[in-house]
């Protein structure tokens, strides 16, 4: 999976959420290859991500200006498909990946974006974790999805965001995490 955002800047307690560009793609693909080893995403990828009409690509910078993160949405009538999110190792468990799913969720309501989506490892605990902290639900699996050991990914999909109890939970991931992380 991988992301990408509006121009709003975002500042939050230890990172900043900004449009990824060419400039930061050096730092992506650092952190690409510790996310994804071998089978990671080019670099060409990521450009024609940049430059694609449908696709949003955010990076979380820390104070010191660093790259953290970076996550991917593809952006599909009312649907947006997270096509990446990695952290860099050295800021894991830190909110990272919260603030990314947290922005991603703020451009989906402005952009009336009713459902998200994405695939995960089904060996990635953590992240499927993180996932059903903002609702969604595994509703199938694609059969040997990852081309380097052929693992099965889980098909997860959030509910209509727009739904009563959807914005509860959303309402809630903010107070909770905008108190720990966005200012």
């Amino acid at each position: 999976m991988r992301l990408i955002c509006c121009a709003k800047i975002y500042h939050m307690d230890k990172f900043k959420i900004e449009k990824m560009t060419i400039s930061s793609l050096d730092e992506v693909m650092k952190i690409e290859k510790l996310a994804y080893g071998e089978h990671h995403w080019s670099r060409e990828s990521f450009v024609a991500e940049i430059d694609n009409r449908i696709s949003s690509y955010n990076c979380a910078y820390s104070q010191n200006k660093n790259l953290a993160g970076y996550m991917g949405l593809w952006k599909i009538i009312d649907e947006a498909h997270i096509t990446n999110l990695a952290v860099h190792p050295d800021f894991r468990r830190k909110g990272v990946a919260k603030s990314l799913l947290l922005y991603a969720l703020d451009e989906c309501y402005k952009e009336k974006i009713k459902y998200l989506t994405l695939e995960v490892r089904v060996s990635n605990e953590g992240a499927i974790k993180l996932y059903e902290v903002f609702g969604f639900k595994s509703l199938g699996v694609r059969k040997k999805y990852y081309q380097n050991n052929n693992e099965d990914a889980l098909i997860m999909w959030s509910e209509n965001i727009f739904s009563e109890s959807y914005k509860k939970r959303y309402e809630k991931l903010k107070e909770k995490i905008g108190d720990v992380i966005l200012k």
